[in-house]
């Protein structure tokens, strides 16, 4: 099949699959798109929300739609890194033998994972970084494809241990979810609160998943849209000498070059299921406040005044 008809095969597949996921999941249509293209990019996804909100909900629909197995840890304080990656044990013959730990997965949901400490949360950041598990001395690869959906509760920071920059900048989006509107949420209750139980269908499988991660990597890029989104990452760096008085003003730091390849990949596939052959600046702009708003850290002025990411991103496209 030609790289067109895939790109139009994908727009297809990809409303059937939205409109599988709205079978059960009510309102919250970016938040999905955003998780959808971090899958079709091969990226990992941070959905920040507070309790209640259905993100285990929405990721496990995603998981059954995509085809793909899921496994959903919950992250506490007492958490060890062998309770997720797996450990040896010594079998009736005295030889050990590795038993695989529930990051053995396609879907991981890392529910609170701001809530563990960060000898766990590094163990985490090797499965998504190198797709590959080392235990004992010993690497492990994980199947594909491999994504981690981790969620943070923005309200309770008392017993938290907040992601270091370098393991929030492994995300490709950070998402965050709304309250539903009136009208959502009455629905949503009538859904949930009868006796109705929604099946959704499988539209893809791995190996599909895989063809389009390639498919999107394999879409041509202009020049200019490249450049564009280089110096939109670049003019959130405050030590620069170009960086605007307004950047200097309130942020202390900026994002690093993972932020432009992720706005070029997410850009790529935001086009694709725009039935576009490739991207332009519009894409790069869609994409930008999810893929920046983790990256950037403001500065206590910043904070005073009540000036959000959201705030500075938007100034800055």
């Amino acid at each position: 099949m030609s790289d067109v008809n895939a790109i139009q095969n994908l727009v297809e597949k990809h409303q059937a699959l939205k409109a599988e996921i709205a079978k059960v999941i009510i309102g919250q249509n970016e938040v999905v798109d955003q998780i959808l293209l971090s899958i079709y990019t091969g990226g990992h996804s941070l959905l920040i929300g507070v309790p209640g909100l259905a993100k285990t909900l929405m990721v496990n629909t995603i998981a059954q739609t995509l085809g793909l197995d899921f496994k959903r840890i919950q992250f506490t304080p007492d958490l060890m890194p062998s309770d997720i990656l797996g450990s040896e044990i010594l079998d009736q013959n005295r030889t050990f033998k590795f038993i695989k730990g529930p990051v053995f997965s396609n879907i991981i949901l890392a529910d609170e994972i701001n809530r563990t400490p960060p000898k766990t949360q590094a163990a985490l950041l090797e499965a998504m970084q190198e797709r590959a598990v080392t235990i004992a001395g010993e690497q492990h690869k994980l199947d594909l494809p491999y994504f981690v959906l981790a969620t943070q509760n923005p309200i309770e920071q008392e017993g938290t241990y907040p992601l270091p920059e370098a393991q929030l900048d492994r995300f490709m989006f950070a998402i965050e979810l709304k309250y539903p509107s009136v009208a959502e949420e009455m629905q949503v209750v009538k859904r949930t609160t009868s006796d109705d139980v929604t099946q959704v269908n499988a539209l893809f499988n791995a190996a599909q998943i895989l063809e389009v991660q390639q498919l999107i990597r394999r879409i041509p890029v202009p020049d200019n849209v490249v450049e564009y989104a280089v110096k939109l990452v670049n003019s959130t760096r405050p030590n620069l000498p170009e960086a605007t008085a307004y950047v200097k003003q309130y942020l202390d730091w900026g994002a690093g070059p993972r932020a432009s390849q992720n706005l070029i990949l997410g850009a790529k596939a935001h086009a694709a299921i725009h039935s576009k052959f490739s991207p332009d600046i519009e894409d790069v702009q869609a994409v930008a406040m999810g893929i920046l708003r983790h990256r950037i850290i403001k500065n206590y002025k910043a904070e005073a005044e009540g000036i959000s990411e959201e705030d500075i991103i938007t100034q800055l496209l």
